[in-house]
């Protein structure tokens, strides 16, 4: 019976939940997800719990924010002047994501708090802090 190591080709269902259970991601109902391993297409803790799975193995995992999406840094989140931010025709509103353009790339945005004045961005990700449960069923191996 083969075993999943670096370099592999695999498909696998998950489903993602916070602490508090409530589900953020799952492939339930729809196909499951394929990426090689050690690719750096998902996660590291995700990949890394996957090597040595075989097919039809099933395993609940946590995985910390170091081998996700880091820690929250309270550098990310700026608040700016109302009359400085501008969206063109459409409202800022609460938990609208948005892109800032840069000369080093576009960078993605949460207005996470609007008063009279500002606009409060997040540039984390929105689930950066987090640690991540996940359940995993090991689909398919293709070396």
């Amino acid at each position: 019976m083969s075993i999943v190591k670096l370099g592999d080709a695999v498909k696998v269902h998950y489903t993602g939940k916070f602490d508090s259970g409530e589900v953020f991601d799952t492939s339930e109902g729809s196909e499951p997800l394929g990426f090689q391993v050690g690719g750096g297409q998902v996660i590291p803790g995700f990949e890394q719990a996957l090597i040595g799975m075989s097919v039809g193995e099933t395993k609940e995992i946590v995985i910390p924010p170091a081998q996700a999406y880091g820690e929250r840094m309270q550098e990310l989140v700026q608040t700016i002047q109302r009359d400085q931010f501008s969206l063109g025709e459409m409202e800022p509103e609460v938990g609208l994501a948005i892109e800032m353009h840069t000369p080093q790339g576009n960078i993605p945005l949460v207005i996470t708090e609007l008063t009279d004045t500002t606009v409060t961005l997040d540039a984390n990700h929105p689930l950066a802090g987090e640690h991540l449960h996940f359940a995993l069923t090991l689909v398919e191996i293709a070396a």
